[in-house]
């Protein structure tokens, strides 16, 4: 053998070098996000390729991607590489040709808040926090991943805040810890997914709830094996087993962890652009702004299936009422 030959065959993991990153991976926080550039998601992903995407959002929970022009179908192709794709939301409906993607407006979270603000006084009011929430955890497997792509972008407005719930649990106290670890806590859908504009029966004729589960307040990653606070403002309701001022006053000490800004990014959209985050580990909020401007946004989200949660002390989420989260199949 020649060599140049050599050189062409040889293994660069058995000479002790690194092989070339296909990607380039560029921090916004020291503690969550990065925007991914090098790649064209319109194409399929090589093994090597997307196993650098995986490792990027293992430790950034949350990757960004701009200029990615795709069609329904490439977007959903580019999505199974995490995992099988579930129905749009186990609720509402997805697109008619396309029922793994849900397509929302901005016009839905006006609605929503029009109706918060006209309650009649001394009716409690959906607890929002802001509109901090995990992804469909009113049912007992939420979704692992959640895919949002860009359709029809303001000029400006419209960010999505993103917080690492890893980060939230890292923070708190010992004496917390122990306390939280051993806790469950319900998520049921809340009075928007219960009442919303869009509860026709389904044409897919799956359930539109009610849902209502038991999740470990802390939950171990599946992946990485860290804990995670996991609590959602928009659909936990209590904690089991405690008084309700007790729950109340926890619940309030932890969604202010949640939500501190230093666990947080802050995402910018453009037309075209794509964010893919870790459900398991990741709260969001977004748009934040939408009650200060006008103009359109649309945007299409997929979810990719996920499994029971699990607790430190070994509990697996169940569900109380409702059926599981299941993959089109």
């Amino acid at each position: 053998m020649s060599s140049a030959a050599a050189v062409l065959t040889r293994d660069p993991v058995r000479d002790g070098r690194s092989a070339p990153s296909r990607i380039t991976v560029a921090p916004v926080t020291p503690v969550i996000g990065a925007e991914i550039s090098g790649v064209d998601l319109r194409q399929p992903l090589d093994v090597e390729t997307f196993a650098e995407i995986r490792q990027a959002i293992r430790k950034w929970r949350v990757i960004f991607f701009r200029d990615q022009d795709l069609t329904n179908d490439q977007l959903k192709a580019f999505g199974r590489n995490f995992g099988p794709l579930t129905p749009a939301h186990p609720i509402s409906e997805g697109l008619e040709e396309h029922p793994e993607i849900w397509e929302r407006e901005i016009g839905e979270y006006r609605v929503r808040r029009t109706e918060t603000d006209t309650r009649p006084v001394g009716a409690r009011p959906p607890r929002d926090y802001k509109g901090w929430h995990i992804d469909i955890t009113f049912v007992a497997n939420p979704n692992s991943y959640s895919i949002l792509y860009g359709v029809s972008i303001p000029a400006y407005g419209g960010d999505t805040l993103f917080a690492s719930l890893a980060a939230a649990y890292e923070g708190l106290s010992p004496a917390i810890k122990t306390l939280v670890d051993g806790l469950q806590v319900v998520h049921q859908t809340s009075s928007y997914d219960a009442g919303g504009p869009s509860r026709a029966p389904r044409r897919d004729g799956r359930s539109i709830g009610p849902f209502v589960s038991l999740h470990p307040l802390v939950r171990i990653h599946p992946e990485t094996g860290e804990k995670i606070l996991f609590l959602n403002p928009g659909t936990t309701t209590h904690v089991a087993g405690l008084k309700e001022r007790e729950s109340q006053a926890l619940l309030d000490l932890l969604y202010g962890e949640v939500t501190r800004p230093e666990y947080a990014a802050r995402f910018r959209w453009a037309p075209n652009s794509l964010v893919v985050w870790d459900n398991q580990a990741v709260a969001h909020a977004g748009p934040v702004d939408y009650a200060h401007f006008g103009e359109t946004r649309v945007v299409r989200r997929i979810t990719v299936a996920g499994e029971l949660p699990v607790g430190p002390d070994g509990f697996r989420s169940r569900p109380i009422e409702g059926e599981l989260f299941n993959i089109l199949g």
